[in-house]
């Protein structure tokens, strides 16, 4: 069945972002990854078939505009909850992807019992107890969005054997913008596996296989610092599960959701 998207710009926070809303069903949010976000993916759609789904692009990503002001990744999850405050969203579940996985941790300890779930993909903003995750200063952009796939049929499905020159602009952007706002540390909070603890919604955290951007022990790490956490591996499946696996990780999400 096919989804009716619809977008728009919402002021929340101060900030103006680019929200692409659709489906019915219980609310979900979807955090992107940190090389930003195409505007259709078959994730999205497959999610949406029994869900409302929100992907707002973070502020200085995609199609939101950057605030100067914005200089941590807790900035961005204040400016969600202002979201959802304007969308009047209430108890939603929370899917996010990568980068976008730190900033829904953030969003759940700032409120442990207004979520119906939270959905961690691959997520940043936990030191790896083994392993780095990749280092985008020294990794060429482009370089880096492949090493999210373990198949890199997969990348070319998705964005192209020869990526356009207004996609490679995108990621430099996107580069920036992560460079100003998770620098140091890079790309993890020393605070967060503690405050994780308020944490009252379930959690599945998920993770290929062959995660080449975020080590799979930071995973583990998710699990052990919530309290009510399961752990599913994606396999044959790099740090992109959503593009790599859509059908897979919508199934994953939505059973989870369900209570199955």
């Amino acid at each position: 069945m096919a989804v009716d998207w619809a977008s728009s710009t919402i002021e929340a926070g101060g900030t103006t972002l680019h929200v692409k809303r659709g489906g019915r069903g219980q609310p979900v949010l979807i955090l992107h990854h940190e090389t930003g976000t195409l505007d259709d993916l078959p994730f999205y759609d497959a999610l949406a078939a029994n869900h409302d789904v929100i992907v707002p692009h973070h502020p200085g990503y995609s199609r939101s505009v950057r605030p100067d002001w914005m200089r941590s990744v807790r900035d961005i999850a204040v400016i969600y909850r202002g979201l959802l405050s304007e969308l009047k969203v209430a108890k939603p579940a929370l899917v996010g992807l990568g980068f976008g996985g730190w900033i829904a941790a953030e969003m759940a300890t700032m409120g442990p019992a207004d979520l119906s779930h939270l959905v961690l993909v691959g997520a940043m903003g936990i030191k790896p107890p083994q392993g780095d995750i990749l280092d985008l200063a020294i990794t060429g952009y482009m370089d880096y969005a492949r090493a999210g796939f373990h198949d890199q049929k997969a990348f070319d499905r998705v964005y192209g054997a020869e990526p356009s020159v207004d996609q490679l602009e995108m990621w430099d952007i996107c580069r920036e913008m992560s460079f100003r706002i998770a620098w140091k540390p890079y790309m993890y909070s020393q605070t967060l596996p503690h405050i994780l603890k308020t944490m009252r919604a379930p959690a599945l955290v998920v993770w290929g296989d062959d995660d080449k951007v975020v080590p799979v022990s930071a995973g583990k790490r998710y699990v052990e610092a919530l309290p009510n956490a399961r752990f599913e591996i994606v396999k044959a499946c790099g740090h992109c599960v959503d593009m790599e696996q859509p059908e897979m990780l919508a199934k994953l999400v939505s059973a989870f959701i369900a209570g199955r």
